[in-house]
């Protein structure tokens, strides 16, 4: 899981939480702005990553026929 941090102004500090899967494809998993929730946001926002991409596994294996 790799993490993107654009750039921001002001008060804000948006972060976004992805993973590139076996295809090849860039997940953007989680998104959103941690200003002064610093250690709290990835607390919470971690295992809803590691949730949704082990959803997003499942339902491509399903796809595949696997």
């Amino acid at each position: 899981m790799k993490e993107l941090r654009p750039p921001s102004s002001g008060r804000t500090e948006i972060r976004i939480l992805f993973v590139l899967d076996p295809w090849r494809s860039a997940i953007l998993l989680v998104a959103g702005d941690k200003a002064g929730q610093w250690s709290r946001w990835y607390r919470e926002a971690i295992p809803e990553a590691e949730d949704l991409y082990a959803t997003y596994l499942k339902e491509r294996e399903r796809e595949s026929g696997r």
